[in-house]
C-alpha cells in the first residue's frame, strides 16, 4: 500500500441505474462515484474508500461542498446526506435557490445539458494493480461537483422524467467528444 500526498484530484461519474434527479427545482440526489469501475484515467475507487473521511467530516461538525463545475468560488447548495452504500457514494442535497448559478444548475440537469457529478478528493492510500490501474483505498473527500463531462463512462445521470431521446443525444454528443479529441491528437499519435 502506497500513500499518495498532494494536490487535490478529480473523479467524474455519472449515475447509473439511480439517475440524478432534481425534484421540486432544487433536491438533487445520485450517486458521485461508483465503487470496482475503472474510469478514464486508470483508477478504481474501492469499497469503503470514503469510510474515514466521512467520519471526520462528521466529528469535525463540517459536510463535503456542493461547488459548481469544481469551483471553490461558486458553492451552489448543500449536501444533506453523503454516504456509502454497496453501489458506491450517494449524495443527496439541495441547490439553494437564492443562488443564481444553482437555479442555472437545475435548468440544465432539468433539460438533460449537464449530466455529470465529479468528486474532489486527495488519495490517501492507493496501490497499483498488475492492470495497470490504481486501486484508491482511502481518499480524503472534499467536494462533489455538477460537472459537464464525467469521467467515468459506465455510470449516468438523468434528470426527473428524462426521455430515451435526451439519453440518446447525451450518447451522441459523447461520440462527438471522443471523435473531437482524437483528431485534435498529433498524427501518429494514440
Amino acid at each position: 500500500m502506497t500513500d499518495f500526498e498532494g494536490a487535490p484530484e478529480r473523479k467524474f461519474a455519472r449515475a447509473g441505474e439511480a439517475p440524478l434527479v432534481v425534484a421540486d427545482g432544487q433536491v438533487i440526489e445520485g450517486y458521485a462515484s461508483y465503487f470496482g469501475k475503472r474510469d478514464k484515467g486508470g483508477d478504481v475507487v474501492m469499497p469503503g474508500a470514503y469510510a474515514a473521511s466521512l467520519k471526520a467530516l462528521a466529528a469535525a461538525g463540517r459536510r463535503v461542498k456542493m461547488l459548481w463545475q469544481h469551483d471553490p468560488a461558486q458553492p451552489i447548495g448543500i449536501w444533506d446526506e453523503v454516504r456509502e452504500d454497496d453501489k458506491g457514494l450517494y449524495v443527496k442535497g439541495r441547490l439553494l435557490a437564492d443562488v443564481a448559478r444553482a437555479r442555472e444548475a437545475a435548468a440544465l440537469i432539468d433539460a438533460g445539458a449537464i449530466d455529470g457529478l465529479s468528486i474532489g478528493y486527495r488519495t490517501v492510500k492507493a496501490q497499483k494493480d498488475g492492470k495497470g490501474q490504481r486501486l484508491l483505498s482511502e481518499l480524503e473527500l472534499w467536494e462533489v461537483s455538477l460537472v459537464t463531462f464525467p469521467m467515468l463512462p459506465e455510470a449516468r445521470v438523468g434528470s426527473k422524467g428524462e426521455s430515451l431521446e435526451g439519453e440518446a443525444l447525451r450518447e451522441l454528443a459523447q461520440v462527438f467528444e471522443e471523435a473531437r479529441g482524437a483528431l485534435a491528437r498529433p498524427s501518429g499519435e494514440n
